[in-house]
């Protein structure tokens, strides 16, 4: 088992500044590697537990995570460093960003590295769900409403705020009512 560090609201501010430096458009892999891996600030249950909670919420996930761990460790300044270094680089970059895009929107290779960038975020996503998985315990519950998801998002467009309306009761009654079974 390995000993969780209590960060201060520095190190707050410096590791979700560097997630935030990180990534764009994308940064939850890597979020999940300083938290769980780099610095050990949280298990990886513990993450998986954030990402849900910070999935539920509305706003951006990684925003959600950067408030929640924060205040986990130092209530709403916590909050605040967390939330504010995960912003500061990329306020910076998007508005530089703007600036080049204004001027240059037209030309065939900002186009392209436009579209190359989409698929690049959904591998890194797609690999943090996998790294994930395998690391929580197996039960049918979360694979049935992994599923459930899925179907109702993919197959049948649902929107996601009737999904979560009529999943979220399911995935707690299931917790409540049918226990895991002891390894």
């Amino acid at each position: 088992m390995t000993t969780l560090v209590v960060p201060d609201r520095r190190a707050l501010f410096a590791g979700f500044f560097m997630v935030g430096l990180s990534g764009f458009g994308g940064v939850l892999p890597h979020a999940q590697h300083m938290l769980v891996e780099r610095r050990r600030w949280l298990t990886e249950q513990q993450f998986a537990e954030v990402l849900g909670l910070g999935q539920v919420l509305p706003g951006p996930n990684i925003v959600n995570v950067a408030v929640a761990v924060g205040a986990r460790f130092h209530g709403a300044s916590g909050a605040l460093a967390a939330c504010g270094g995960l912003l500061l680089a990329p306020l910076g970059v998007v508005l530089l960003l703007a600036a080049l895009y204004a001027g240059y929107q037209q030309h065939v290779l900002v186009q392209g590295l436009l579209r190359g960038l989409a698929p690049a975020a959904i591998g890194l996503i797609f690999g943090m769900g996998i790294k994930l998985a395998a690391r929580l315990p197996r039960h049918w519950r979360p694979w049935l409403l992994a599923g459930l998801t899925l179907a109702a998002v993919a197959l049948w467009q649902l929107p996601l705020l009737l999904v979560l309306l009529l999943l979220a009761p399911l995935g707690i009654w299931l917790a409540w009512h049918c226990p895991e079974e002891a390894p």
